[in-house]
């Protein structure tokens, strides 16, 4: 592609270069954390295939990585333990995009209950698209970070988390979310190396969790996080 005003946003707006990257059509100064998104919707498919299963969703712009399953997501969903039919409780896919974690989680574990959570309206609007799509929609509860009762607590979390929001802005939303684990669950992040694994794995640990690299592939890491261990 030449130079174009696309380019210009990407350089002037640093926030917007992964949606810019992605295909999306991005206003400068909004981004797939936006509430309410204004750039043109344009729906399309995104097609992938976790262990032997293949998905087929519906994405749009004005979301997380609009064009394809991400890079992130797909090392989470590759190298993360999924849970088998027999796994239930309560699972949490933080920051769900269009849903391509909820949605697995849901297909893997039948006998689960998945909420899905993101600040953005067009977001929560896709998820619930496709878990209808896949005819999880029953167990699938999209919500705003407001939405989510109180008394739920997670015996998983999964997340790509938005590291562009700003390190203080990420660490307030794992304050927030972290809490909200079961005495024996478990969150499963990844983030991209360059992005900061390791200093959040650090960040993690001085706020007493204990945090551990699972994984690592294609530039990314997977990290595992719990409950300290009592001694």
């Amino acid at each position: 592609m030449s130079h174009s005003v696309m380019d210009d946003t990407v350089a002037n707006n640093p926030a917007a270069d992964e949606s810019v990257r992605s295909g999306e059509n991005v206003r400068v100064g909004e981004h797939y954390f936006t509430a309410d998104p204004g750039a043109s919707a344009r729906p399309r498919d995104i097609f992938f295939n976790i262990e032997g299963q293949e998905y087929d969703l519906v994405a749009a712009g004005g979301v997380f990585s609009a064009t394809r399953l991400d890079p992130g997501t797909t090392v989470l969903l590759k190298k993360g333990p999924l849970p088998t039919a027999e796994v239930g409780g309560n699972f949490l896919d933080l920051g769900c995009g269009y849903g391509p974690i909820a949605v697995v989680l849901a297909t893997r574990a039948p006998a689960a209950q998945v909420w899905a959570v993101d600040v953005n309206a067009r977001a929560r609007e896709l998820t619930e698209e496709n878990a209808r799509r896949l005819k999880v929609a029953e167990r699938v509860h999209v919500a705003e970070p407001d939405g989510v009762p109180d008394g739920v607590a997670f015996d998983q979390i999964w997340s790509n988390p938005p590291i562009r929001v700003g390190k203080e802005e990420l660490h307030q939303l794992l304050l927030r979310w972290l809490p909200r684990l079961a005495p024996d669950g478990t969150a499963w992040l990844v983030v991209a190396k360059h992005k900061g694994a390791d200093s959040l794995q650090q960040w993690l640990a001085a706020q007493g969790w204990q945090a551990d690299r699972h994984a690592s592939g294609s530039g990314f890491r997977v990290l595992k996080v719990t409950r300290p261990q009592a001694v």
